[in-house]
């Protein structure tokens, strides 16, 4: 029974507790309502006096220590340009895999890798023993042939044997100088010879094996005459067109340079949805290789007398972007939220299409600190950027 009455008190204590703890709690509220309140009047009296002093003394706001200071620019009308950054490679019309065209054991390798070598001159040679025997042949029964064909030709003028024997002998001759041509074609498949005048990039036969038709022998490359290639998104369709500028940027060469688009594909690859841009190389080539890596910027948009501003000026909130300009005058200048409709960005500046105009005065360092209506003071700006008080 103790013990009960002793815990009974013990729950009474507790709420009592609570309820006085609850009680200081909304009076703690109700007090701080108050002192918002009265901020709230303060700050209006504060304000209106101000404003009082001002029109009196025009030089108080321009002292007064709660201005911020900031920077300005000038919003100017200028060109902006928007590019699109494509990755491609160098290639070459002239950089080619030189394969056999007879089944033939390898007699000579004439070049080794890193050779120079001009258009015309004999690379490799082939066994082609059987094949000259055979124009060996038949330049023999060539020459029997003719040797008939001029006799019966001579005796057929003469009105001397028949017709039948004139052409037959005529047209035995004629077909050992057909067969006579295609066994010299077929010997030049056992001579491989270059193309056009470049570098031999590498070598993939030896001497002794033997080859079939379509068997790699070795790289040609040349050096002139090389372009870009480059995959572009569909999206970008209609964006661009042959002659249009591009800046070429080699990463691995830390080197740029600056060209034209020579042609644009008019076929979409159904495997990825691109289409193929191939951009000029100018003479100078040097250090530039067959699948080098090239970083395209090729100029998708541009818009003459824009409003132009830093990307890092602008600043969001639930309604949408706004930036911050000055107004009033020097003696008492305020800061002015304004909205803006954002166009496109590159490079880290961002066109607007509404909102500002030219000449409007843009804050742009302290632009993180002002508010609306906030009083301000221009800083001057020194060569290394740093401000000054005006």
């Amino acid at each position: 029974m103790r013990f009960t009455l002793l815990y009974i008190t013990f729950l009474s204590g507790l709420l009592l507790a609570g309820c006085q703890q609850q009680e200081g709690v909304e009076a703690k509220k109700s007090q701080l309502k108050d002192y918002q309140s009265e901020a709230k009047t303060l700050q209006s009296k504060i304000t209106a006096l101000e404003e009082e002093i001002a029109r009196e003394d025009p030089s108080f706001k321009a002292g007064n220590a709660n201005a911020t200071l900031v920077t300005l620019e000038s919003v100017r009308p200028q060109a902006f340009r928007h590019y699109i950054s494509v990755s491609g490679n160098v290639a070459s019309d002239r950089n080619v895999s030189i394969n056999a065209e007879a089944s033939a054991e390898v007699e000579r390798v004439r070049v080794k890798k890193g050779d120079s070598v001009r258009k015309g001159q004999l690379l490799i040679t082939q066994d082609a023993d059987m094949i000259q025997k055979n124009i060996a042949e038949l330049k023999t029964s060539l020459e029997l042939a003719s040797t008939k064909a001029e006799r019966q030709a001579a005796l057929w003028d003469k009105k001397i044997g028949s017709e039948i024997q004139y052409l037959e002998t005529k047209n035995a001759k004629e077909s050992l100088e057909r067969k006579l041509a295609s066994a010299n074609a077929q010997l030049e498949n056992y001579r491989v010879v270059a193309p056009f005048s470049g570098t031999i990039d590498d070598v993939f036969i030896k001497e002794g094996e033997v080859t079939i038709p379509g068997t790699p022998m070795l790289r040609l490359v040349s050096l002139q005459d090389m372009y870009i290639l480059a995959d572009v998104s569909e999206s970008y369709l209609g964006e661009f067109e042959q002659g249009d500028s591009v800046t070429v940027q080699f990463p691995s060469l830390k080197k740029t340079l600056e060209s034209t688009i020579n042609s644009v594909g008019q076929v979409i690859n159904e495997n990825n949805r691109t289409f193929e841009v191939q951009v000029n190389l100018s003479k100078d080539q040097s250090l530039l290789r067959p699948n080098l890596l090239a970083v395209l910027q090729i100029k998708d948009f541009q818009k003459e007398n824009a409003i132009v501003i830093p990307t890092n000026l602008i600043q969001e909130d639930n309604q949408g972007s706004y930036v911050f300009v000055v107004t009033g005058e020097q003696e008492k200048l305020t800061a002015k939220k304004v909205r803006v409709e954002r166009g496109t960005t590159y490079d880290n500046q961002t066109m607007i299409t509404s909102g500002l105009s030219a000449n409007d005065k843009l804050i742009k360092d302290g632009a993180r600190e002002v508010a609306d209506g906030a009083s301000v003071k221009v800083a001057e700006q020194t060569a290394d950027n740093s401000v000054l008080p005006n």
